[in-house]
């Protein structure tokens, strides 16, 4: 207990701050779409590429990014990260059309793609077993509170200001992270290995052409033209990765972490998660926003059931997990959240909001049970020398859910609004809610057809949802196995750590 780092909850809320940068700017981005893409006049491929900019870019430079965290040190790569991150964010705020919004996207995914692996690798290496189950739990209920305060303090700005206001909310918490990193955290790094450049160019070619084929699919298919090409190139490069890896005397990523059953089976549960939540927080802002008729402001807050009951989740889950271990209660968490996508599948255009509110509550409370259980469990196998990597690659796996996830559902709701729609709708109506609504012009059949429309596909996307959750808790519970407290600690016992320092 004596090696216990005495500032480890200050870098806590270092590690906190760092995170809640990239959370504020996904949901608050996510509130204003509709009035980005209103006042930029941007189509709705120009939307999502606003939107998958960001995921294409930092899925593909998290393994690099995470080993050149072990490297060069995983503070001063987090910093920079943050530096970059706020740069960028402050250049959006004079962006004028959708190819400069684009662009800075790409900026904040690259700043984005430094920060995470670190913050996730400096926890498991500052806390040790017994602690960082709290310490997850913090983490995790801190992202909660920016997953739902982000799109009320950014519905209040564009309201009073415009689109471009919210990302101005990145600035203050980036100089606040920033400071609080160069005077609270100390630096730890891996012992000196030898660089695997041909590695870290095959991984992020490999998930760039990946998350870039996922991307595609909505518009040019799975298996036809370009996406084919985009497919072709990201096997290719990712069975080389694979391979390479294997034979090199200084591999990039430890592989090896796929043979333990917490890792590989932590790792694949919360993708099929991501799949399933992929795009959920979207198409319910598009619900509430379209087919309500909520203002952004209305919009954000209408989250708040998610972030309650997420911070009892964390709190509960902590204890669950020190008495009946993590598999059961990462079980109950996955089941309670796909209770949230079977209630949602009954949403109707005349629901109201009853309904998804009490499944927003749900899938708080899963999520908060479930996801640091996950992140816990499988995060102790990774050895302390290779934190930064090991947690790129659990992060990696998620991207690339979260990439399937809104591709899969983002494609099946505009097919399934499309087909939904009366067939002498006008074809600017049929494309989306949104772009319904603009061409009504006070067509009141119009309207109620869209929405209607909107909510029926919607329902087939959280079916699909919900499938995939399912599918997640039982991989979890079959592959997942719940260990003796010592035993993650094995490695990291023997290797000491460079964060003891006054």
């Amino acid at each position: 207990m004596e090696t216990r780092n005495p500032r480890r909850w200050w870098i806590l809320v270092v590690l906190c701050l760092s995170t809640l940068v990239l959370v504020i700017d996904s949901m608050a981005l996510t509130v204003a779409v509709p009035s980005m893409t209103e006042d930029l006049g941007a189509s709705a491929q120009d939307t999502q590429w606003i939107l998958d900019s960001y995921i294409l870019v930092f899925a593909g430079l998290l393994l690099t990014s995470g080993s050149l965290g072990d490297r060069f040190g995983r503070r001063k790569v987090m910093l920079i990260g943050l530096l970059l991150f706020g740069a960028a964010s402050l250049a959006a705020t004079v962006c004028t059309n959708p190819g400069e919004v684009i662009a800075v996207r790409v900026a904040m995914g690259v700043g984005g793609a430094l920060i995470m692996p670190s913050t996730l690798s400096i926890l498991i290496t500052v806390f040790d077993e017994e602690e960082r189950g709290k310490a997850m739990a913090a983490w995790s209920s801190v992202s909660m509170l920016g997953l739902v305060g982000s799109p009320v303090l950014g519905g209040v700005l564009i309201d009073h200001f415009s689109w471009h206001s919210i990302f101005f909310l990145n600035v203050p918490v980036v100089v606040l992270a920033v400071v609080a990193g160069l005077t609270l955290m100390p630096e730890s790094k891996a012992p000196w290995q030898k660089a695997d450049p041909l590695g870290a160019v095959l991984s992020a070619a490999g998930m760039t052409a990946l998350v870039w084929w996922i991307i595609e699919i909505p518009q040019h298919g799975a298996f036809e033209g370009r996406s084919l090409v985009s497919l072709g190139i990201a096997v290719l490069t990712l069975a080389g990765f694979v391979v390479w890896e294997n034979v090199t005397s200084s591999p990039m990523v430890p592989l090896v972490l796929f043979k333990h059953r917490n890792f590989s089976g932590g790792s694949l549960s919360l993708a099929l998660v991501q799949i399933g939540n992929g795009g959920l927080l979207l198409v319910l802002t598009q619900y509430l926003q379209f087919v309500l008729g909520y203002s952004p402001v209305k919009a954000g807050l209408a989250f708040l059931p998610l972030a309650v009951t997420a911070l009892i989740g964390n709190t509960v889950g902590v204890k669950l997990a020190a008495l009946i271990g993590n598999r059961f209660v990462i079980l109950s968490g996955m089941l309670t959240m796909v209770g949230c996508f079977a209630l949602l599948t009954t949403v109707g255009a005349d629901t109201g909001f009853t309904v998804p509110a009490i499944a927003l509550g749900l899938l708080g409370l899963g999520a908060g049970l479930a996801m640091p259980a996950a992140v816990g469990a499988l995060m102790a196998t990774i050895p302390a020398d290779k934190a930064g990597v090991g947690s790129a690659l659990n992060d990696t796996v998620q991207q690339a859910g979260t990439a399937l996830g809104i591709a899969i559902l983002g494609s099946l709701l505009t097919s399934g609004f499309a087909a939904e729609m009366p067939a002498d709708a006008p074809e600017q109506a049929k494309q989306s809610i949104a772009g319904a609504l603009a061409v009504a012009h006070g067509d009141a059949g119009l309207v109620h057809a869209a929405r209607e429309a909107f909510t029926s596909s919607m329902s087939t996307t959280f079916t699909l949802s919900a499938i995939g959750v399912l599918a997640a808790a039982l991989l979890s519970t079959l592959v997942m196995r719940d260990t003796e407290p010592q035993q993650p600690q094995e490695t990291p016992a023997t290797e000491p750590e460079p964060e003891p320092v006054a």
